[in-house]
Parts: C-alpha cells; sequence; structure tokens
C-alpha cells in the first residue's frame, strides 16, 4: 500500500462548496417572523430565500454564520444554535452544494437591530409557501426544532424585550406552537417554574388592561437547569 501525504489525500476528495443558511426568527405583532432576502437567482426569479453564504477556506462553520448575522443585521451577541445539515446532491442548481442550517432567535425591538438593506423583509412564518432553493424545508425544519425547544429550555425569550407581560408570553408561546393556550394553565405552569421576576412596573400605552411587567430569571436558571423539566403544552 502506497502511502499519501495529507494534501495528496485532500486534493483526491471531491470539491464541493460548504454554505451555511440562517433561519432567523422574530417576534412581532403576535406573529413568529423570519428575517428574508430575494433571491439573486434568475430560475428563482421573485421568490424569497435565507440569509447565508459560502464558508471561506480560513473559517469555522460557526464564524460564518455569526459572520452573516452580524453583516445583515448588525448584531453580534444573540441567540444562534446549529440546527441541520442539509445534503441532497441536487438542492442548488448550479451544483453540488452542502449547507448547514442555523436558527437565531432576535428580539425585533431591539436598539443595536439594524437592517438597511431594502432587500430584506420580515415575513409571518404561517403566510410562506414557496421558497427559493430547498429553503421551505429548511425553515420548516428550523420551526420544529424551535416548537421542541421552546418546551425544553428557555430560548423563547430571546424574542421578547427584557420587560414583557405575561400577556405577550403567552402571545408568543401560541406564535410558535400554533396553538391556543388556556390562559389560566400557561400562567400557572410558569409560575410554578418561579423563574419570572415581578418588576412591579405595568405596561403603558397599551390598547388593554394594562398587565404586569416581568424579565426572566436567567441567572436562577443557570443555576438550577438541571432540575429544569420544561414547559408540557
Amino acid at each position: 500500500m502506497s502511502l499519501k501525504n495529507g494534501v495528496e489525500l485532500v486534493n483526491s476528495y471531491p470539491k464541493m462548496p460548504i454554505t451555511v443558511d440562517c433561519v432567523i426568527f422574530g417576534f412581532d405583532d403576535k406573529e413568529l417572523k423570519v428575517l428574508l432576502i430575494r433571491s439573486d437567482l434568475k430560475k428563482y426569479q421573485g421568490l424569497w430565500s435565507l440569509l447565508g453564504d459560502v464558508v471561506n477556506e480560513s473559517e469555522e462553520i460557526d464564524a460564518a454564520a455569526y459572520r452573516v448575522l452580524e453583516q445583515r443585521t448588525g448584531m453580534s451577541d444573540v441567540y444562534l444554535d446549529q440546527v441541520k445539515t442539509f445534503s441532497h446532491p441536487k438542492r442548488h442548481p448550479g451544483g453540488r452544494v452542502i449547507t448547514v442550517a442555523y436558527c437565531s432567535l432576535l428580539n425585533v425591538q431591539h436598539h443595536s437591530l439594524q437592517i438597511t438593506d431594502n432587500e430584506l423583509h420580515w415575513h409571518s412564518v404561517s403566510s410562506i409557501s414557496e421558497m427559493a432553493f430547498d429553503h421551505l424545508e429548511i425553515l420548516q425544519t428550523c420551526h420544529k426544532w424551535l416548537q421542541k425547544m421552546v418546551q425544553e429550555n428557555p430560548v423563547g425569550f430571546n424574542l421578547l424585550p427584557d420587560k414583557f407581560s405575561l400577556r405577550e408570553l403567552q402571545n408568543l408561546y401560541e406564535a410558535i406552537l400554533g396553538v391556543e393556550l388556556d390562559r389560566r394553565n400557561f400562567r400557572k405552569k410558569f409560575a410554578n417554574m418561579d423563574l419570572l421576576i415581578d418588576l412591579n412596573e405595568m405596561e403603558e400605552d397599551v390598547p388593554h388592561r394594562p398587565g404586569k411587567l416581568y424579565r426572566f430569571n436567567f441567572e436562577k436558571y443557570n443555576k438550577s437547569r438541571r432540575k429544569f423539566i420544561g414547559i408540557d403544552f
């Protein structure tokens, strides 16, 4: 058996680009939304696509996802998690391209959020029926992943402002899960968790009866996360 050096071995492998695609979720007006851009490929003219880019040769895959996120939103210190790799040989019309899907959760009202590109728009997840490439499949996969995650840990709070009402919190869970939740049962579950800090403040300028404002106690959660059994709706 002849031995090869590392360069020879790598050069013998098939060459194919690796990309990242970021499913950037936001929550606004009682709806779960996703940030999209119009596809620049002729085949998909008029269709929307996820935000992504090719992973550079000297770049780690996670770093590429954070780069896309910061370039497109102006934010870097946000929730981002790798969800799944999509590798169908014909997923891209130009040839074999492997993409790694990431899920990011943003508070759309955050003061650091800067979306200056006119081609970027927030879309209601429930209204999307067609996208470029296999991006609809990626979006649906990340949505299902998020539905599972919000019942196992408190990642959903990344979509809310720092101060929120129980009404906003329930609206968020209903938007993500696509179900209507019983108000009393919902509040009881969170009360039993004992992870919400009552700020002794009330909502202002709202079209309904003002509710109390709360903040999630991430410090307490991080200390007791082994005891956290999730929220089963």
